[in-house]
């Protein structure tokens, strides 16, 4: 039987991975199926440059444990291609997807890989019985996204915008993603933003001054710390978050975020209150405590895995790190459209060494080698690596340390499938 892994690599064979953002050819399709997407009741946007997961899993949870029935489609995906796929609590099994991937295939119409694993999730998704939620994760923007299909959606869940994939907007300014971003929302449903930077809530507020549709601001509610407790908090509601996989103000932006959306929709503080603990982020903070990979290193060196990707995301990622009293070591692997001399800057020489690694299977990937360049020049003392395994024994001695893989949500996945 072929393995989920190759099934994939097959896709990307089939369909271009390249991003070419055009939402006519999805439409095409869909116009050919009959659109299904249409039948799926109160769907759920989730949009942003940062945090879409985190802050889609946690409403998630909420509404799972409100015994609300739910789908999910999000990505990438880390480990395997089905966990894109949430329908019932229960990952997509493989002949799902080639089932729905066949449907789309006989239409004979081209697509991007993307289009073409949104189209699955809406087949998917139409064949689900009495569905309270669906919940979709945006791609890339979402003027031109194949995530943007629903006139009067049940909300438009914007998380914190940055200055990211100018390259494949056409775009030079932060004020021109913005307006990708939320410049095409609907003008039929209920908008939450997000915590966001001063300058890009302003923006925002610009441009839906003349958007209809009801506008929830982050200044609804507040995340607060009363001695070492922190506490989300609104008009109405006080909710303590005990959670041990929240490291991050990110984090805890989205989780505070799904906390407020999860509450409008009448999900009881209790049920919000017991959920918290057990919501579990993939490659966010992560540390990876047992695996095959831990033979490479010592008992008392920690591996840590972050997806951190965008200077946002590497600012709450070195607020994190800086906290800590251990050395510091990182295997660093990142695309060549992020950023990277940016990125590491963000760090400000917090790392003892560095390791730089290619992303596996990722053909936007920087070299080891362009890494080392960048690294050195901000005065870093590195290594480059053919692999993850040849990056730990090269780090791995007896010194007690953290060992933080970084760059990539790729490079995480591919992490969390060798261990």
């Amino acid at each position: 039987m072929i393995s989920t892994e190759i099934y994939y690599k097959n896709l990307q064979k089939k369909y271009t991975r390249k991003i070419n953002l055009d939402r006519k050819r999805i439409l095409k399709v869909l116009k050919k199926l009959q659109f299904p997407h249409l039948n799926l009741k109160r769907p759920i946007n989730v949009i942003g440059s940062d945090g879409k997961f985190t802050t889609a899993v946690n409403l998630l949870s909420f509404l799972e444990a409100n015994k609300k029935k739910t789908t999910f489609f999000s990505s990438p995906h880390l480990v395997d291609l089905t966990h894109r796929y949430r329908l019932k609590k229960k990952f997509i099994s493989l002949n799902q997807i080639k089932k729905y991937e066949k449907i789309i295939h006989n239409t004979g119409l081209k697509l991007t890989l993307f289009e073409a694993l949104t189209i699955i999730y809406l087949l998917a998704a139409n064949d689900q019985k009495k569905i309270d939620y669906h919940i979709c994760e945006s791609g890339a923007g979402f003027e031109k996204d194949s995530s943007n299909l629903w006139e009067q959606p049940r909300a438009q869940i914007i998380t914190n915008i940055n200055l990211q994939h100018q390259d494949l907007f056409g775009v030079k300014t932060l004020k021109e993603v913005i307006k990708i971003k939320v410049g095409y929302l609907s003008k039929k449903t209920n908008i939450y933003i997000g915590k966001q930077k001063p300058k890009v809530l302003k923006e925002i507020k610009r441009i839906l001054k003349k958007n209809p549709s009801k506008i929830i601001y982050p200044s609804n509610w507040r995340i607060i710390k009363n001695n070492d407790q922190y506490l989300y908090k609104d008009k109405k509601n006080t909710i303590p978050i005990n959670s041990e996989y929240i490291h991050s103000k990110g984090l805890l932006d989205n989780l505070g975020l799904a906390i407020k959306i999860a509450l409008d929709f009448n999900v009881k503080p209790s049920i919000i209150k017991k959920t918290i603990p057990n919501i579990v982020y993939e490659g966010r903070i992560q540390f990876i405590k047992k695996g095959k990979l831990r033979k490479y290193i010592k008992n008392n060196e920690q591996l840590l895995l972050d997806g951190a990707h965008s200077k946002t995301s590497a600012k709450n990622l070195y607020d994190y790190l800086k906290k800590i009293k251990l050395p510091l070591y990182c295997i660093w692997g990142m695309q060549k459209n992020k950023f990277p001399k940016e990125f590491l800057k963000e760090f400000r020489g917090i790392f003892k060494k560095i390791v730089t690694v290619k992303i596996p299977n990722e053909p936007n990937s920087c070299t080891a080698d362009e890494l080392k360049s960048i690294a050195i020049k901000q005065n870093y003392n590195v290594k480059t690596s053919i692999e993850i395994k040849e990056a730990l024994k090269t780090i791995s001695s007896k010194e007690k340390k953290i060992i933080c893989v970084m760059g990539s949500l790729y490079l995480c996945g591919s992490v969390l499938k060798e261990n």
